[in-house]
C-alpha cells in the first residue's frame, strides 16, 4: 500500500471517530431536552377550559402537569401549578407560545391540587388523586 492510500484511510477513520464522538456528546443533551418538554408517566386527568387544556400525569408517586393553549403559536400568559397536600405549590408562569410546564411534585399517596391558566381562562381542580 502506498503512502497516499494509508493517509486517505487514516483521514476517513479519523472522520468516522470524530462524527461518532459528536453524536455521543449530542445525544444525551437532546434526550434531556425532550424529557424537559413533557411529563413522565401515564396521563391520569385532562381538564379542558375556555382557553386551553390542563394535563395531569402520574408515575411512581410523582405528579406532573402541563397546560397548553387552545390556539398555540402566539405569545400569551400561561401558568401551571401542582401542590401536594401540606406542601408548597410548584408553579411555572410566564409568556409562552406552546405550553407552560412541566411542573412535577413528589406526592406519594397524598392528594394534589392542580391549576392552569392561559390568558383570561383558567381551571382549578381542588384536591384530586386522593
Amino acid at each position: 500500500m502506498d503512502r497516499g492510500a494509508i493517509r486517505r484511510r487514516l483521514a476517513v477513520g479519523l472522520a468516522v471517530l470524530t462524527a461518532a464522538g459528536l453524536i455521543a456528546v449530542a445525544a444525551p443533551t437532546q434526550a434531556q431536552a425532550a424529557a424537559a418538554t413533557r411529563c413522565e408517566g401515564r396521563k391520569v386527568k385532562t381538564y379542558p377550559f375556555s382557553t386551553g387544556t390542563l394535563y395531569v400525569y402520574k408515575k411512581s408517586g410523582h405528579v406532573c402537569a402541563i397546560v397548553t393553549p387552545r390556539r398555540p403559536g402566539r405569545q400569551q400568559t400561561m401558568m401551571v401549578s401542582v401542590q401536594a397536600f401540606r406542601a408548597k405549590p410548584v408553579t411555572d408562569e410566564g409568556l409562552y407560545t406552546r405550553r407552560a410546564g412541566p411542573v412535577t411534585v413528589h406526592a406519594g399517596q397524598r392528594c394534589v391540587w392542580v391549576k392552569g391558566r392561559v390568558g383570561s381562562g383558567s381551571v382549578s381542580k381542588g384536591w384530586i388523586l386522593c
